[in-house]
């Protein structure tokens, strides 16, 4: 046994022993003042009736009761410093059981000369001294820490005075791990303003955030509603952002549920509690349905987007689930998590390229995946733009070699990962994606197998993405840079966008493809001031915001739809299916050989020959390698 262990021990044991020595004291003064009250306090009555002897008697007898009752009842083993209803509960049930003993013991003729009210009276004495002496510990404690902390601790604003608000305001006032003092709490409830909330007044709603924070010298303010809805949420987090104080919010409602609410899960708000959406909602069932007992190939698995669609698909017990990906250290990180979160899951994680041709024939021959999703890709735009042959190598002549397999080997459904920026592209990735979409809808034309696309925008958090940009960008003091003060984007998380894709898969048919509802456009650069606020400064004066101008192949907006494409809706109204189009298929063919052949000689006529296959691809100037 270690030495602090050991110290730890016998401090454990000498505790419990002083606890012993207070009780054995407080059971026979109980007793003493249970006859002694009995008896009208009577000096004279208490020697006439000779209680003395009687109590010496049978002090031994109740002490040994006593403590053989107390042990069971964990009165000598629950932490006292966070004592509360449950362990008063245990005193009173423990000081009754005691009492019905004695009565038992009266009425048996075992126990003489004591009143008839004796246990009764010794019962309440008992209650309220165990009471005391365990609780005036929490409070010695609590006010030791209080004194301890006070000097350090910051002033703090509590918005939610609900259930939710007082389990953070009894962890704030209680944990020694708290840095928070909350002065004052907000809450939009007539009804409970002017009250107070653990000694803590709830001093007005959303629209005195702003004048309390000065009044009451507010330096944190931490946003407690997690089951607020999402349009609130926002508006009081943006009310907030005005005050200068810094932000932080706790967990969701279901961690609350679990129990998980500490100080240490209470977390800085995030943009995404900014750009919040109400909840993409899916047909759990309908995904099980076409997942559960399967084999399903995920290939660029160690991705953003890959990642969180193998997490999701665990979820619903694949038979077989494989992780393909060309990052060793992407395909590791998702395979331990997984085996962590998933030990039951028949987990195969493999290492290669989509751009060979051999080993995607081999893994499809070896494992005959049922259902694939392809996301292995290259996204970066102004990278592809320098490297525009490879975009095209692992884009187009990835999904390509992918498709082919799938089709060859029987697989039943073929789900490709595409992007808005397929959309009219003004550059090569969003063209190769395209083109992506052309091989998918050809592929369904001839093939058994189910071959779809599933096309949205941005994903917030995702490897490259705006935010861990401007966060990067806020660590080192800024600037922010922006390309344009015009520019948006649609915005959904990788979570929403995953189970949309997996639903999505469950509607495939032939050819569809499925564009999802981004709900609205997001103003780029309101998201990087809102970042600089949320980081604790302010923009263009703690932190500089610096337009860019566009990059090469960038637009303004993203579009979701082509103009020569329909629209009809499916039974989730966030997912949408644009009519495929007409492909010659023979010229595409013929196109896409000589592509494959100008790409491997790294040719710079790739752009035109893009632009040819593509008709909507217009091409910039470019300097290609």
């Amino acid at each position: 046994m270690r030495k602090t262990d050991s110290s730890e021990w016998i401090k454990y044991l000498l505790r419990i022993i002083l606890l012993l020595i207070v009780d054995i004291f407080i059971i026979n003064f109980s007793s003493f003042l249970a006859i002694f009250s009995r008896l009208d306090f009577s000096i004279a009555d208490f020697r006439n009736e000779k209680m003395f002897e009687v109590l010496l008697k049978y002090a031994p007898w109740f002490t040994i009761l006593s403590l053989a009752v107390f042990i069971p009842m964990k009165l000598y083993t629950s932490l006292w410093e966070y004592a509360s209803v449950d362990e008063l509960i245990h005193i009173i049930l423990a000081s009754v059981l005691v009492c019905v003993v004695e009565t038992v013991g009266q009425m048996a003729g075992i126990i003489h000369g004591l009143p008839m009210s004796f246990p009764l009276l010794n019962c309440l004495f008992l209650i309220c001294f165990i009471s005391v002496t365990r609780f005036s510990y929490r409070l010695l404690r609590g006010l030791h820490h209080k004194s301890a902390k006070h000097g350090r601790q910051k002033r703090t604003m509590l918005i939610g005075a609900g259930s939710a608000g007082m389990l953070v305001l009894r962890e704030f006032q209680n944990s020694e791990n708290s840095q928070n003092r909350v002065v004052c709490i907000v809450d939009d409830d007539p009804l409970k303003r002017g009250q107070y909330l653990r000694n803590v007044k709830i001093a007005g709603g959303r629209n005195d955030i702003v004048r309390l924070t000065e009044s009451m010298r507010v330096e944190e303010i931490v946003f407690a509603i997690p089951a607020a809805k999402v349009q609130d949420r926002k508006e009081i987090l943006k009310i907030c952002q005005g005050t200068g104080c810094r932000l932080k919010i706790m967990p969701g409602i279901f961690q609350l549920a679990n129990g998980e609410v500490s100080i240490q899960k209470i977390r800085e708000v995030d943009i995404l509690d900014l750009l919040g959406r109400d909840s993409v909602q899916v047909d759990l069932g309908q995904i099980a349905d076409y997942l559960s007992e399967k084999t399903v190939l995920v290939t660029g698995g160690g991705g953003s987007i890959g990642s969180e669609l193998c997490r999701q698909i665990a979820d619903h017990t694949p038979r077989q689930l494989i992780i393909f990906d060309i990052y060793e250290n992407n395909a590791y990180e998702i395979q331990q998590e997984l085996k962590r979160a998933h030990p039951e899951l028949n987990l195969i994680t493999l290492i290669g390229s989509v751009r060979d041709t051999e080993r995607v024939n081999m893994v499809f021959e070896k494992y005959r995946p049922q259902i694939v999703f392809h996301a292995a890709a290259h996204k970066h735009v102004p990278l592809m733009e320098d490297s525009p042959n490879e975009a095209i190598k692992n884009n187009v002549f990835g999904t390509y070699h992918v498709a082919q397999a799938a089709d060859r080997f029987g697989s039943e459904t073929f789900v490709l990962i595409s992007t808005d920026k397929a959309v009219n592209p003004t550059n090569i990735m969003g063209a190769s994606k395209r083109m992506c979409e052309m091989i998918v809808q050809m592929m369904a034309n001839r093939s058994n197998t189910k071959f779809v696309a599933v096309r949205f925008g941005n994903v917030l958090g995702s490897n490259g993405s705006v935010i861990p940009l401007f966060k990067k960008q806020i660590e080192e003091g800024g600037p922010v840079t922006v390309t344009h003060p015009d520019i948006i984007r649609y915005f959904m998380t990788i979570p929403e966008a995953v189970s949309l894709v997996l639903q999505a898969g469950a509607y495939a048919h032939r050819g569809e493809i499925f564009v999802l509802d981004m709900g609205e456009p997001v103003r780029i650069d309101e998201l990087a001031r809102n970042l600089i606020r949320l980081s604790g400064f302010e923009p263009d004066v703690d932190i500089e915001v610096k337009y860019t101008g566009l990059r090469p192949g960038e637009k303004l907006f993203e579009e979701m739809l082509m103009n020569e494409e329909g629209l009809r809706s499916t039974e989730n109204n966030l997912i949408h299916i644009g009519k495929p189009l007409e492909i010659d298929e023979n010229k595409l063919m013929r196109q896409l050989s000589q592509l494959e052949t100008a790409c491997m000689e790294n040719t710079p006529d790739v752009f035109r020959m893009v632009e040819e296959i593509v008709p909507t691809y217009h091409v910039a100037v470019h300097a290609a390698n």
